[in-house]
């Protein structure tokens, strides 16, 4: 990767014109900020101490400063800032290069000099580089930003060997080692937790400031800080393959990856400024053709100007600049954009397509409601039912086990499991029957006649022949689905759509409850991509879809956005996903949008700030209305305001 930090003279190549790559991918591995420090503005600072001590010895019109030595005064001021810059231009010539800010800057400056005008042309040198500076120290900025935010890797892994816990480097740890983590250190690799539980905190990875608790059993992710006691995990993927590295590299890819403005401002400075040199050479030359009282100084020295204001720097540094606060700022969010490109893309999205279980939903089973029958109350009929449920694994079971009672278990033998349908078994001498409609039709037993417009899954106890009572489960929604839903309306999304594998009636009741505007269950992975596919052959329709899964990796890749869920944990659709939302809140999908349509808009109004202002010096710079100190503006000045833009998107909120 190339080091874009600044040389050792001080210039930038960071928005030359003359480096076709710009260099704004984030550097992982090494950190060039002590490129910005203090040291970096030495040189610019000692010649703008000559150059405001030459400006007021001029004022005054002191007689020393005279001839031989206010001309040396001047030089040993431009000498710092100068040399730099016209040697960087001279090993860009070298190399092919003509048309760059360093040839231009160099020009203007000496020609300036040539004229008798040494202050301007000591304070296009001061000016550009400090200009430079701090162009560069914002780069580096925001590439710090992200790296803190996601710089999560840990440096060490206690790994058991020998009946003994010793600390390796991550990357020499093998799945299946068993490692130990201590309260408040990094759980360096993906594993399996073997301790009870655990409290982690997570926010680095997911943005999610809550901490969450992890129980025996259950997978944890590198970077996760373990909050509480000593942990023992079980290692199930390597360093290079766990979501840490995974998102690393994505964060590194990201900034890699230019958007489409990106590629065409870069394209068109190198276009500009040559057309730029050409026309200033006609704003010397041309007047000697049709302007009576001709004075080559004069018409040379608004050319010199004309050179000054053509610096794309501006445009060449603030774009990426911006992209790179959409990029950190998603990053903040718990939300991974694959290129920049995506969050030019993000902006025209018109049409969210969402998954149900596991996007909206949890994907979770949840008792909803209890119904008994007979004489059994509702404690004594969970009783039965968690007896018979015990020995199963079915994700519904794990639903019913948690519930709380007070009551003594009770113990449930003889039990056979019924495939598809439930089990049966014997609880102190009764026959029992625990399953679904089918199970209790099999045997002959009349359903309760309301449980017929049920769209929610049903689990049925029976105990010597009688049904006795039933539970209703749901997939429960995600606590921010609702919020979701608004925020989507008010990001202007003018059409939600489900698209779900789980049974149509379900599906269209959890439409209902969101009010969403179109929804279709019992479909295949083949159907879903099927209907996306009829959406985006609407005319002006734009979809990002939205999953969690495996099955859903050919819609996401199918869609113009596609946005995966909870992406740490889903390998497919981390590789398939353009945006990864790292926390299980579909909210987020509005935030994204935000986030593109802020970044796009601060793009733009820097590329407006720095047209609107250059062409207008531009114009009076060759109608003699405008002077070195006005293009000097327009360039560094232009270069910084749009900066100070693109950095608010560094601070916004959503």
């Amino acid at each position: 990767m190339k080091d874009t930090g600044v040389p050792s003279n001080n210039v930038k190549e960071c928005c030359s014109t003359c480096d076709d790559s710009v260099d704004t991918t984030v550097d992982l591995e090494h950190d060039h900020s002590s490129h910005s420090n203090f040291k970096a503005y030495i040189p610019g600072l000692f010649s703008f101490i000559f150059l405001i001590t030459g400006i007021v010895f001029d004022y005054f019109n002191l007689d020393f400063f005279k001839n031989w030595v206010r001309l040396s005064w001047y030089v040993i001021a431009y000498l710092p800032v100068g040399l730099p810059v016209a040697r960087q231009g001279l090993n860009s010539i070298k190399k092919g290069d003509f048309f760059t800010e360093f040839f231009l800057m160099t020009i203007a400056s000496v020609g300036a000099f040539i004229l008798g005008e040494y202050p301007e042309g000591v304070a296009v040198m001061v000016f550009y580089t400090v200009g430079e500076e701090f162009q560069h120290a914002a780069v580096s900025n925001a590439k710090k930003n992200i790296k803190a935010l996601l710089d999560v890797r840990p440096k060490e892994a206690f790994v058991l060997k020998n009946n003994t816990y010793v600390s390796v480097d991550p990357d020499t740890v093998s799945i299946g080692d068993k490692i130990q983590v201590r309260a408040g250190e990094k759980i360096p690799l993906d594993s399996t937790l073997l301790s009870d539980k655990a409290t982690l905190n997570t926010a680095a990875l997911t943005g999610e400031s809550k901490p969450s608790t992890v129980r025996k059993g259950e997978r944890v992710f590198a970077g996760s800080i373990n909050l509480d006691n000593v942990i023992e995990l079980e290692v199930v993927a390597a360093f290079k393959d766990s979501s840490v590295a995974r998102i690393l590299e994505l964060v590194q890819n990201a900034t890699s990856r230019k958007s489409k403005t990106e590629l065409f401002i870069r394209k068109f400075a190198r276009i500009y400024t040559p057309i730029i040199v050409v026309l200033a050479l006609g704003v010397t030359l041309i007047p000697y053709f049709i302007v009576d009282n001709y004075i080559f100084e004069d018409w040379l020295y608004r050319a010199l100007i004309f050179l000054v204001i053509s610096c794309p720097c501006a445009l060449v540094i603030s774009i990426p600049l911006g992209y790179f606060g959409g990029l950190g700022a998603a990053s903040r969010n718990g939300i991974l954009f694959k290129g920049a490109s995506f969050l030019d893309t993000m902006t025209k999205i018109n049409t969210v397509v969402l998954d149900k279980t596991g996007t909206v939903t949890k994907g979770i089973f949840k008792i909803k409601e209890i119904k008994t029958l007979s004489n059994y109350s509702e404690e004594e009929f969970m009783r039965y039912l968690i007896a018979m449920e015990t020995k199963s694994t079915h994700p519904i079971a794990k639903a019913i086990l948690q519930y709380s009672s007070d009551e003594l278990p009770l113990e449930a033998t003889a039990i056979t499991e019924i495939a598809g349908k439930g089990l049966s078994g014997t609880i102190n001498g009764k026959e029992i029957l625990v399953g679904n409609k089918t199970l209790m039709q099999a045997n002959a037993l009349q359903l309760p006649a309301n449980t017929n417009s049920v769209v929610e899954s049903l689990v049925f106890m029976a105990i010597e022949g009688h049904i006795v009572g039933y539970v209703i489960l749901a997939d429960e929604l995600k606590d921010d689905a609702q919020h979701m839903i608004s925020n989507l309306r008010k990001a202007g999304i003018s059409k939600i759509v489900m698209l779900s594998g789980d049974k149509d009636s379900i599906t269209q009741q959890v439409a209902k409850e969101l009010k969403i505007d179109w929804a279709k269950g019992g479909l295949l992975p083949e159907d879903k991509l099927r209907e996306v596919e009829l959406l985006k052959k609407q005319t002006g329709v734009y979809v990002a879809f939205t999953g969690d899964g495996i099955n859903d990796a050919p819609v996401l890749a199918v869609s113009d956005v596609g946005i995966a869920m909870g992406g740490l944990g889903s390998d497919v659709a981390v590789e398939t996903a353009d945006v990864i939302i790292q926390t299980d809140q579909p909210s987020k999908i509005a935030t994204a949008i935000q986030i593109g349509r802020s970044t796009r808009k601060i793009v733009w109004q820097n590329i407006a700030l720095a047209f609107g202002v250059k062409a207008v010096v531009l114009l009076l710079g060759a109608g003699g209305l405008a002077t070195m100190w006005e293009a000097v503006f327009a360039d560094v000045g232009v270069a910084f305001l749009a900066i100070l833009n693109a950095i608010r998107l560094q601070k916004m909120n959503w």
